[in-house]
C-alpha cells in the first residue's frame, strides 16, 4: 500500500471499468456491445476449432437447384416424396430418415377432384361400373396417403414448427408428446413454452413420429444460429401438452434406438432446480449425459464449411436418389437428412462458420455432435467465475498500471488479455466449456486507456508543474524521484526537521572594492557554480543566492532521513572545492578565497512563502536564524565549518571537535557548536584522537572553573599545533579570565553580539 500512496485518483480511475464490467456480469447493466464481441470471439474460435473432416455416418438428400430443374417446382407431389422415402428406407436400408420439411397442408390433388366431379354427372349415375372405376382412378391420385403408407414402420422422422399463439392458428397435428409435463412445474420453467404449431397433415403425423425444427428459443439480435433447443413445451389448447424433441434428437434417438430422454436437474439453491442435461440411453452404448442450459438447449457443434462443397458432410441429390442413380444399399447404415440448399427454398441461415448454411446441415452437425458426444456447453456458475476474473484482474492492473512505466505497462495489459484468452482456449478445447470473455477484455483494455490517459494528461501535467516548481532549485536526481510520485509534493507550508545550510565568502567587500564588476561577477559565478554542483551531488535543495552567500536545506522537498549526514558531506566538499579554487585563483595572481560554513538541524517551517508577486520555496525559522548566526563564528575559532549539536548528533558517524558553547545574537540559551575533521570516528588517525581527547580534557577543566589546569592541559596543544586559531583563542581567554574571572552565574557559554 505504501507504493501505491499519492496514486489513489489514478488507481480509482483504473477500477472504474472494473466495476463497469462487474455490473454487466450481475446483469445489472448489461451492454450489448460486450454480447456482441462475446458472440464475435465465440464465432471465430467455433471456426478455428471445428474438426474440418466429413462425418460418413451422416448423408444429406438435397433438394438444390439441379433437382428442382430436373422434377419440377417446389413442392413435390407426394407420391414423388413417396417412392424417395420407399428408396431410402427399402432399397438404401437407411438407419434413420429426417425430414427438414413439413407438410402442414395436403397435396395438390387436380386429378383427384376432376374425378370426383365426373362421378356426379348422370352418365356416371346411371353406369355402376363407370363409378366403380372413377372411384379406383382417385384412389390412385390420393399421393398423401401413399407417402404415409411409405413412412409407416420405416425409421422416418417428419418436422413440424412450433410458432406464438398471435402468429397463426394451429395448423396439422401434433405428434404425441415425448415426455408428459412434470410434476413440479418449477422444475423446467427454463424451458421455452408454446401456444401454436404448424404441423403434418393427420394422415402423415399417424405415419410417422416428428421433431420441430426450430432454431431459437430466444432469437439473437444478429440472428446468428449458434443454440438450438433439444426439447419444447406445448401448452396450447390443441393436441396433447407435454414436452417434444428436435429433429436433431428425434432422427438421433431413431438411429441408435434410445427410449425418451430423462430429465436431470441439479439444485440451485433457494429459487429451486436447474435443468442441467438429458439422459440418453443408447440400445448399445453408454448412457450419454446431454449438458443442456435451463432452456434444454444446446450450443451447436458444428463439423465444418458449409454445404456439397463444405466438406463435413456428404450431399447427394435428390434427382438422383429419385432416378436410382445410388447403388442398392449405398446408403446402408446411415443417418440421412433430407433438405434444402436451393436459395429459392428460403432455408438457408446465418452462423458462425458463415451465411448461407442450409438449415438441414445445422440438425446434420447436432446428430454429428450428439454420436461423437462433442459437446460445447456453458458453466452454471460461469457469471461467478466471470466476476471472480474480473475482480482480481482489475486489482492487479489498478496496481500494475499505477506503478509501471508506459511501455511495461502495455506489455502487462497484452499478456492478460492474452491470459485470459489463453486459459478460455484450452477449457474450450479440452472440456468443452464456453467462457464469456469479453467484460474482461473490454475491461483490460479501458483500464488501460483510462490510465495512460490519466498518467498523459493529469500526472503528466503534475510533472511538468513540479519540475518548473523545482527544477531550479532542486537537483535533478531528486526531482526524478519527485516525478515518480507528483502526488505527495506539494509547495503548501509544513513544520518538520530539517538540515540547513549557510555558505558565505570571507573577506567578499574587500574583494568588491579591489575588482571590477564583471571580474567580480565572474568569480562570484565561479565559486557558485562550484558550490552548487556539489549541494546537488549530494541531494540538497538550494533555497537563495543572497549576494556572497548561498543558502540550502535537506530532508525537504523530498524525505531525507539522513539529511544532516548529507548536509555534513556536502559542507566538508564545498570546503574542499574551495580551497581548490584558491590554489587556483592564488596561482592565477588572483585574490584568495574562502568560505564559513554555518549547519544546524532543527523545526522549522518549509514551503511556497513570499508575497503575491514573488514567491519562493524556502525555510524559515529559529533553527535557520540560529544556522545563519553559526555561519559568522567559524572565523574566530578558525574553521570553516560549525555545526549545532542536532546536526553533530544526527550525523554522528563523523569526527567532530567540539568548538564551544555560545549565545549568538537574539539567543539567551547557550548552544554547543562543533566542526566536522573526518568522515567517520573509527578511521582517525591515532595522532588525531589523541589530540581529541586532549581537547576534551581541556573544556572538561574550563567548563568547571579549573583555570590553572585548564592551561596546564592546553600548553602542550598550542605547542604542537602553534597555527591552530582554536587553541589559540582559548589561551587568550584563559589569560583574559586570570586578569578578570567571570561572575558566578557564568554558565560557561560565549556571547556573540554581532550577527
Amino acid at each position: 500500500m505504501r507504493l501505491l500512496a499519492g496514486h489513489g485518483p489514478r488507481v480509482a480511475a483504473t477500477l472504474v471499468p472494473v466495476l463497469l464490467a462487474l455490473l454487466h456480469v450481475a446483469g445489472v447493466w448489461r451492454l450489448p456491445l460486450l454480447d456482441r464481441l462475446d458472440a464475435w470471439i465465440y464465432d471465430a474460435r467455433v471456426r478455428a476449432t471445428m474438426p474440418g473432416t466429413p462425418d460418413p455416418r451422416i448423408v444429406i438428400i438435397d433438394i438444390d437447384d439441379a433437382s428442382l430443374q430436373r422434377v419440377g417446382q417446389w413442392p413435390w407431389r407426394r407420391d414423388l416424396l413417396a417412392r424417395l422415402a420407399t428408396e431410402l428406407t427399402g432399397r438404401q436400408r437407411v438407419a434413420a430418415l429426417g425430414f427438414d420439411i413439413m407438410f402442414t397442408e395436403p397435396d395438390r390433388k387436380a386429378g383427384e377432384e376432376l374425378l370426383r366431379e365426373l362421378r356426379t354427372l348422370p352418365a356416371a349415375a346411371a353406369d355402376a361400373g363407370l363409378r366403380t372405376e372413377i372411384d379406383r382412378l382417385a384412389a390412385a391420385q390420393d399421393h398423401d396417403t401413399a407417402f404415409a403408407r411409405a413412412l409407416a414402420g420405416t425409421p422416418a422422422v417428419l418436422g413440424f414448427y412450433f410458432t406464438p399463439a398471435d402468429a397463426a392458428p394451429p395448423a396439422g397435428r401434433l405428434p404425441a408428446p415425448v415426455l408428459p409435463p412434470q410434476a413440479d412445474a418449477q422444475e423446467a420453467a427454463g424451458i421455452a413454452r408454446w401456444h401454436s404449431f404448424g404441423a403434418s397433415i393427420p394422415v402423415l403425423a399417424e405415419a410417422a413420429p416428428a421433431g420441430f425444427l426450430n432454431f431459437f428459443v430466444d432469437e439473437d439480435d444478429d440472428g446468428v444460429v449458434r443454440a438450438v433447443p433439444m426439447l419444447a413445451r406445448y401448452a396450447g389448447a390443441e393436441g396433447a401438452a407435454g414436452y417434444y424433441e428436435s429433429l436433431a434428437l428425434a432422427v438421433y434417438r431413431r438411429a441408435v434406438q434410445a427410449p425418451a430422454p430423462v430429465l436431470r436437474f441439479a439444485s440451485s439453491g433457494a429459487s429451486g432446480a436447474r435443468l442441467a442435461s438429458l439422459v440418453l440411453t443408447p440400445a448399445a452404448g453408454d448412457t450419454l449425459a446431454l449438458p443442456v442450459d435451463p432452456s434444454a438447449s444446446i450450443l451447436v457443434p458444428y463439423r465444418g464449411a458449409a454445404g456439397p462443397r463444405g466438406g463435413a458432410f456428404r450431399y447427394v441429390s435428390a434427382a438422383d436418389v429419385l432416378a436410382g442413380r445410388l447403388a442398392p444399399g449405398e446408403l446402408a447404415g446411415r443417418i440421412v437428412l433430407v433438405g434444402a440448399s436451393a436459395p429459392g427454398l428460403q432455408d438457408l441461415r446465418t452462423t458462425p462458420v458463415g451465411a448461407g448454411y442450409p438449415g438441414v446441415e445445422i440438425h446434420a452437425s447436432v446428430v454429428s455432435g450428439l454420436l461423437d458426444r462433442r459437446f460445447l456447453s456453458v458453466p452454471a456458475d460461469v457469471h461467478g467465475y466471470e466476476a471472480a476474473l474480473v475482480l482480481l484482474l482489475g486489482a492487479g492492473l489498478a496496481v500494475g498500471l499505477t506503478l509501471l512505466p508506459a511501455l511495461p505497462a502495455a506489455a502487462v495489459a497484452v499478456l492478460a488479455a492474452a491470459a485470459v484468452l489463453g486459459a478460455s482456449h484450452l477449457l474450450h478445447l479440452r472440456h468443452g466449456l464456453v467462457m464469456p470473455q469479453a467484460a474482461a477484455l473490454a475491461m483490460i483494455a479501458l483500464a488501460f486507456t483510462l490510465n495512460m490517459a490519466w498518467g498523459y494528461f493529469v500526472e503528466a501535467r503534475a510533472r511538468r508543474g513540479l519540475a518548473r516548481l523545482f527544477g531550479t532549485y532542486v537537483p535533478p536526481q531528486l526531482v526524478t524521484r519527485m516525478l515518480s510520485n507528483p502526488g505527495r509534493y506539494g509547495m503548501h507550508a509544513e513544520s518538520k526537521e530539517l538540515t540547513v545550510l549557510f555558505c558565505d565568502m570571507r573577506g567578499f567587500t574587500s574583494m568588491a572594492e579591489h575588482m571590477a564588476p564583471a571580474e567580480l561577477q565572474a568569480l562570484l559565478n565561479r565559486v557558485f557554480s562550484r558550490l552548487t554542483e556539489v549541494i546537488g551531488r549530494h541531494d540538497g535543495t538550494v533555497d537563495k543566492y543572497m549576494g556572497d552567500c548561498v543558502m540550502a536545506f535537506w530532508g525537504a522537498p523530498v524525505e531525507q532521513p539522513d539529511h544532516a549526514a548529507l548536509a555534513v558531506a556536502a559542507a566538508l566538499e564545498m570546503a574542499a572545492a574551495v580551497q581548490a579554487l584558491d590554489a587556483e585563483h592564488r596561482a592565477a595572481g588572483l585574490p584568495g578565497i574562502s568560505v564559513g560554513i554555518g549547519l544546524n538541524t532543527g523545526v522549522m517551517s518549509v514551503g511556497d512563502m513570499g508575497s503575491a508577486r514573488r514567491r519562493s520555496y524556502t525555510v524559515i525559522g529559529d533553527a535557520v536564524n540560529l544556522a545563519a548566526r553559526l555561519e559568522g563564528l567559524g572565523e574566530h575559532y578558525g574553521v570553516e565549518i560549525v555545526a549545532g549539536e542536532r546536526t553533530r548528533e544526527l550525523a554522528g558517524a563523523y569526527l567532530w571537535q567540539e568548538l564551544d558553547r555560545v549565545k549568538v545574537k537574539g539567543k539567551e540559551r547557550g548552544v554547543g557548536i562543533f566542526t566536522p575533521l573526518a568522515p567517520g570516528a573509527a578511521a582517525a588517525a591515532p595522532a588525531l584522537a589523541d589530540e581529541l581527547r586532549q581537547w576534551q580534557a581541556v573544556l572538561h577543566a574550563y567548563e568547571a572553573r579549573r583555570w590553572s589546569e585548564a592551561e596546564e592541559l592546553l600548553r602542550p596543544l598550542r605547542a604542537a599545533h602553534e597555527k591552530k586559531v582554536l587553541y589559540r583563542a582559548y589561551a587568550d581567554r584563559l589569560a583574559s579570565i586570570r586578569l578578570q574571572p567571570p561572575d558566578t552565574d557564568w554558565d560557561g557559554a560565549t556571547r556573540f553580539e554581532r550577527k
